[in-house]
């Protein structure tokens, strides 16, 4: 009996120190819990003000961002990408423009046509943007929509002229959604055009060429959203 009290004792010390292991393991999971959801919403509301501060060089582009970046998530989430993927996208978006930030006010803001070397300077946004952030690191790939935004499936885009699956995909869907949010939003040099228009010459190719995987599933989040609506 007394052998029986003892494998009993030792049996309730052991379990006694498991729970007070995993108390602890748990205890530290909730902790860096906390410290990995601060650590995001620093980063969120980084990006968030960085994405404001280019936004506000040009009274035109207000919110634009913002919209880039909700709707190249949407596209993402139906294009089957995973939720990582997604927040990577919506972060690209935010920052797409970053390039911007380089170009003289007195272009950004001129009220008519821009001269062709006016629009050859600013054409050099991408490669300011990519340059900036090819150092970020905490967001993987997020230089590749700055960079490459404008880059067309046909190779007919810039800076560099790639065509295909060449151009990161994130960046594929923050370059239709930009040229998109551009057709319905007041520019100097155009009329603001209506949602429903918008997505047809983006569906003709009046806007460059797209992959038609993702022409699809831009055109079924365009059309069954509320992006007509804006987001501000």
């Amino acid at each position: 009996m007394t052998g029986i009290w003892i494998v009993t004792g030792c049996l309730i010390v052991v379990v006694a120190g498991l729970v007070i292991l995993l108390v602890e393991k748990s205890r530290k999971v909730d902790v860096l819990q906390k410290k990995q959801k601060q650590y995001h919403d620093i980063v969120n509301q980084s990006l968030e003000t960085f994405a404001h501060a280019i936004d506000a060089k040009d009274q035109n582009t207000n919110g634009h961002s913002q919209r880039v970046a909700i709707y190249s998530a949407e596209i993402a989430k139906r294009m089957g990408m995973s939720d990582e993927e997604q927040e990577q996208i919506y972060y690209m978006g935010m920052l797409h423009d970053i390039g911007k930030i380089g170009i003289p006010d007195a272009i950004l803001k001129k009220p008519g046509k821009l001269t062709e070397e006016e629009m050859q300077i600013i054409r050099n946004h991408p490669t300011i943007g990519g340059e900036i952030l090819k150092d970020f690191t905490a967001i993987q790939g997020i230089s590749d929509g700055a960079r490459y935004h404008h880059e067309r499936y046909d190779g007919s885009g810039y800076p560099d002229g790639l065509k295909g699956d060449e151009i990161p995909l994130c960046a594929q869907v923050v370059g239709l959604v930009d040229a998109y949010d551009a057709l319905v939003s007041v520019r100097p040099y155009k009329r603001k055009l209506k949602h429903e228009e918008a997505i047809r010459m983006i569906a003709n190719g009046e806007c460059g060429v797209f992959s038609k995987k993702l022409l699809q599933c831009f055109i079924a989040a365009a059309m069954q959203s509320v992006w007509g609506k804006r987001v501000e």
